[in-house]
């Protein structure tokens, strides 16, 4: 594993979001690489240039003051923000984001997403269920799986495999600071197991190969990352000059030292007009862990380039200031207005710049895009003009994969506390995830650990308005 060490941080719940960044990161669930390469040697797996790129965001974000708002509401239901029109006639989304409003012909909005729970946990945007193991649960939950759900990278690892031997199939890119829970990581293999987890950034394995001299303050320093990758080519090869290795492990050190992953990781293969449209600056350092994030939405549409299958990160700007009170993320009891005026217009730019990028590039209808997190929040402000947690209902935004975009889904009532018309569940966003991949999701089961065949979203269909 190719570690570097990050700072942690906390939400309302007291979870530890302690972690660390792997960059070419060789660890699946603690087993070795070459454990792994041995376990895949008889899994085949086809061959398709579809892909997707999974954006959570991390704590709950405010559906009344992104893509719900309620003008007509009293003040303290609809807060600051005004609706602003979009591209496509009567449909209206927040004054912070303009870009994405214009853009409106390239997305879908579903205001009426359900089946969330009052829980940091990202579980369901990954796999699309919400029955897991809390601590303290028996396993042995009527219809959990033996292992536990898979993520919808790890799934596609399942069924495709990689679509080159030195690019992983299934790759996260969230920061240090932003992982929902201990329960549910973004790489999770689920059933399915350590074979088709997904690279892990954050998670701490052992026998860990250090980058010396660079750390997370420094990974804007894209120059100081690869040096550091060069010099670790250089041991390999004196290493294979003294040592022996069978075929696995030689695989797994050409996968470590390929140049795929680090030239998608090398920004400065990039045109500076390119990185300008997404917010990338040229010099200095950005509040709010801007560059990083909106970096990673660059390097996530070049490694769909470079092969992988799946790549999930966590858009997930600081706080305004570093306290207890709410911590990190999109978890905003209090100030949520003043964190919105930060954290919108920054998604607004790097989401709409993806999309466009992607077009131009002739790749948006074979990546499907997909942005939400585990629930809404409360329409009613509190005391400390922030919006708690309101599983009911909540917003998902989507874009590419060849889906009818240029549309809103569902409809909430005056309040934007429950929906009225058109709920969606979240499987049914993952059977429309795997239709635009591909994959029919009602007729494929995979087994778990125990070899019971188990369905990929039940008897959910994909969104009949969306394909």
């Amino acid at each position: 594993m190719l570690s570097i060490s990050g700072p942690g941080g906390r939400y309302c719940d007291g979870v530890s979001r302690r972690g660390f960044l792997k960059v070419g990161s060789l660890a699946f669930g603690g087993l070795s690489l070459p454990q792994i390469l041995r376990a895949e040697q008889a899994s085949g797996g086809g061959s398709s240039e579809k892909a997707i790129i999974m954006v959570v965001l991390p704590g709950g974000p405010p559906h009344l003051d992104m893509f719900d708002l309620k003008p007509e509401a009293p003040a303290e239901i609809r807060g600051e923000f005004s609706p602003i029109e979009t591209g496509v006639p009567g449909i209206f989304i927040s004054e912070l984001m303009p870009r994405l409003a214009a853009a409106m012909d390239r997305f879908a909005v579903i205001r009426t997403l359900v089946g969330g729970r009052d829980d940091h946990n990202l579980h369901q945007c990954l796999t699309g269920w919400e029955s897991h193991p809390q601590q303290g649960d028996s396993p042995e939950i009527p219809g959990y799986p033996e292992g536990g759900w898979p993520s919808i990278g790890a799934v596609l690892s399942a069924i495709r495999g990689p679509s080159d031997p030195a690019v992983p199939p299934f790759l996260s890119l969230a920061p240090p600071n932003t992982e929902s829970t201990t329960r549910a990581s973004l790489n999770q293999g689920g059933y399915l197991g350590a074979r088709h987890a997904g690279f892990e950034p954050f998670k701490k394995a052992s026998d860990d190969i250090n980058l010396s001299g660079v750390d997370l303050n420094r990974l804007a320093d894209r120059r100081a990352l690869l040096g550091s990758l060069d010099r670790f080519r250089r041991d390999l090869d004196r290493t294979r000059a003294i040592a022996s290795f069978d075929a696995y492990t030689t695989q797994a050190f050409d996968l470590l030292s390929s140049s795929t992953v680090a030239e998608a990781l090398d920004l400065s293969r990039e045109d500076p007009r390119t990185l300008a449209r997404y917010g990338v600056p040229s010099g200095g350092e950005p509040e709010h862990g801007g560059p990083k994030l909106l970096e990673n939405l660059i390097v996530a549409r070049r490694l769909v380039e470079a092969g992988v299958r799946c790549v999930t990160l966590a858009f997930s700007p600081w706080p305004l200031e570093r306290e207890s009170r709410g911590g990190f993320n999109w978890d905003w009891h209090f100030d949520n207005f003043t964190k919105a005026k930060v954290a919108l217009p920054m998604l607004d730019r790097g989401i709409t710049a993806l999309v466009e990028d992607l077009e131009a590039r002739g790749r948006l209808d074979d990546v499907s895009i997909v942005v939400w997190g585990e629930f809404g929040r409360t329409p009613r402000i509190n005391k400390d003009a922030g919006r708690d947690h309101w599983p009911h209902v909540g917003n998902c935004l989507l874009a590419g994969g060849g889906l009818r975009t240029g549309q809103v889904i569902g409809r909430t009532d005056r309040f934007g506390e429950r929906p009225v018309e058109r709920p969606v569940h979240f499987r049914e966003v993952f059977a429309t995830l795997y239709h635009a991949l591909g994959i029919p999701a009602s007729d494929t089961f995979l087994h778990d650990r125990g070899g019971r065949p188990i369905a990929l979203v039940d008897d959910r269909a994909p969104i009949r308005e969306l394909i």
